[in-house]
Order: C-alpha cells, then sequence, then structure tokens
C-alpha cells in the first residue's frame, strides 16, 4: 500500500514538474534604445523588473532587447520567436505602422502579446494593451494651469510630435480650457518632445511675445529647452513652466520649490514595470490580463513630490 502511495506522489510531482515545463514562460521585452530622457527610463525600469521577474517566478525567463529603429526592432522580434522561443512577449513599439505586421505574426504562432504605450495600428495583433493616461495628461495639466492663473492670462503650448498620442493631449488641455475664456492661447508649435526644439520654438515666442504669464511645455524634456530660453531672454513676466512625464530633475525642483517648475504631470515610464509585471502574473496564474490597463496621469507638488523622486533612474 505505501509503495503504492510513494508511486501516486512521486507520478503526480513528475506531473506537475511536467507542467509546469509545458508553461514556462519566456517573456521577450522589446524596447526602443535609450535614444532621450523618457526611453532612457523605460530601458532602466525593464531591466530593473527582470530581475525582479525571475526572482518571483522562479523559472521564467526574460530577454530584454532595445533597438534603435523600427526595422531593427522587427527583425529582433523574429529573432525573439525563431531563436529564443519566446512564448510572451512584451513590446513598446518604436513606430505603429512598421511593427504591427511582426508582432501579429508573432501572435499567429501562439504568442501573447502585450503593448505597451504605442498602440498598433491593427488592435488584433494584440492580447492586451498598457499606456499612460494621455487624454488625463492634458486635463490634468490645463486644470492646474487654469487654477494657478486664475482664470485669466496669456499662454503658449509646445507640442510634441505630430502622433495620436500627442492631439489626445492637445485636445483634452484645449477642452478643459473652453471654461476658461480669460485665458488667451496665444500659439501652439510642436517641439518633438526635445529639449533643443524646446529651446528654438520658445526663442520665438518669447521673440513675438511681449507678455506670457504661463507655458505648457507638456513634456519634461521640452521644458528644459524652455527654461534655457527664458533664461538667456531674461525674462521676468512667466510665472511657471509646466511640463509632464516625471523627469527627477523636474520632480527635484518641485520638491526644492523651484520659482518656475511649481508642478509636474506624470507619464511615468515605469509603465514597463507593470505591463510586464501584470502580463508573468497572467501568463503564470492562467488568469485573464484586465485590457486596456491605463496608469493616470497624476499632479505632481510639493506636498507629494518625494513619492515620485527616484534619483537612480536615469530619467
Amino acid at each position: 500500500m505505501h509503495g503504492v502511495l510513494r508511486g501516486l506522489v512521486v507520478m503526480g510531482a513528475l506531473l506537475l514538474m511536467a507542467a509546469f515545463a509545458q508553461n514556462k514562460v519566456i517573456m521577450g521585452v522589446s524596447i526602443p534604445a535609450a535614444d532621450h530622457g523618457w526611453t532612457a527610463g523605460i530601458v532602466y525600469w525593464a531591466n530593473q523588473t527582470k530581475g525582479e521577474l525571475e526572482k518571483k517566478y522562479p523559472g521564467i525567463q526574460v530577454i530584454v532587447k532595445t533597438a534603435k529603429d523600427a526595422s531593427e526592432q522587427a527583425n529582433q522580434i523574429q529573432d525573439l520567436v525563431t531563436v529564443n522561443k519566446i512564448n510572451t512577449l512584451v513590446i513598446l513599439p518604436y513606430e505603429s505602422a512598421p511593427l504591427t505586421k511582426p508582432v501579429a505574426a508573432a501572435k499567429a504562432k501562439g504568442v501573447f502579446v502585450t503593448v505597451v504605450d504605442r498602440g498598433l495600428t491593427d488592435p488584433n495583433a494584440q492580447d492586451a494593451y498598457v499606456a499612460g493616461d494621455n487624454p488625463g495628461l492634458g486635463r490634468v495639466s490645463a486644470e492646474y494651469m487654469a487654477k494657478q492663473l486664475g482664470g485669466k492670462g496669456n499662454i503658449v503650448i509646445l507640442r510634441g510630435i505630430p502622433t495620436v498620442i500627442d492631439n489626445q493631449r492637445y485636445d483634452a488641455f484645449m477642452e478643459v480650457m473652453k471654461k476658461y475664456p480669460g485665458i488667451k492661447v496665444l500659439d501652439q508649435k510642436y517641439a518633438n518632445w526635445n529639449r533643443d526644439d524646446g529651446f528654438k520654438v520658445m526663442q520665438d515666442f518669447l521673440t513675438r511675445f511681449k507678455q506670457i504669464d504661463a507655458v505648457w511645455a507638456q513634456d519634461d524634456d521640452i521644458a528644459v529647452g524652455v527654461l534655457k530660453a527664458i533664461d538667456e531672454a531674461k525674462r521676468t513676466d512667466i510665472k511657471f513652466v509646466l511640463g509632464g512625464a516625471g523627469m527627477k530633475e523636474m520632480i527635484k525642483k518641485v520638491m526644492d520649490g523651484d520659482k518656475l517648475i511649481t508642478a509636474d504631470v506624470t507619464y511615468p515610464p515605469r509603465m514597463i514595470q507593470d505591463a510586464m509585471m501584470l502580463t508573468a502574473e497572467a501568463r503564470v496564474t492562467g488568469k485573464p490580463m484586465k485590457t486596456p490597463t491605463i496608469i493616470p496621469s497624476v499632479l505632481v507638488t510639493k506636498e507629494n513630490a518625494k513619492e515620485y523622486y527616484f534619483p537612480d533612474s536615469p530619467f
């Protein structure tokens, strides 16, 4: 009898081990290379999370790949599927259109796909979607600016790159501004989420407009250029500059009570961590993953800035 029981226990253990081997999660994480502050943050958090996941779920394998452009990323996805034999893919596409087909091909081979931030042109190419709240970023920014200005004043807007993301932010911002006829938008221009372009666009605004009360830079990299332009022009009319995304230098300025950077709005590169964690949990437990998962945009002020300050992050 004991021998039979022992045999059953051993058999049960072997079946469990076989099931685990069959269900072993091999996760490919495909992200753009660190070509500016925000993507540097994405790369940092992806690598941090790889270590955390491998510790939390022994047996899981996480492979992080960075790409300098869309075609390199497409080739890497193919390698991840054919060479690394991944069964799970978490991808932040370099661009939406060129990555849709390669991702759809991976999904067709049975790979579970979570897309992060930049949506694909065909949502059927993914199983789950994790992103920041772009309309929320615009709305929170507009509400803060209107309140700080007491509902009246002249503002200028520096936008990102002509994309769906930028349109969502800008449209939500302008929707709030309709409630404040006393606030005049003098002009809005694209600054490509770039410091140098932020500097050039702001120089143009400063030359053309003698009275600017506040600046919506939408992005912390742009805001760095804006601050430089204001400083060089020695302008004192501007009450504050509002960026976004939660760059550590900007959060530190908010903490320290900087005169121009009085607040920030989050759009955290840490969303890659949320995407990887949620995907791994769904794959290991077999429970369906909630989609879409939208990470809220939060207003950062001196009161709560400490919670959003990560000095070790590159962003």
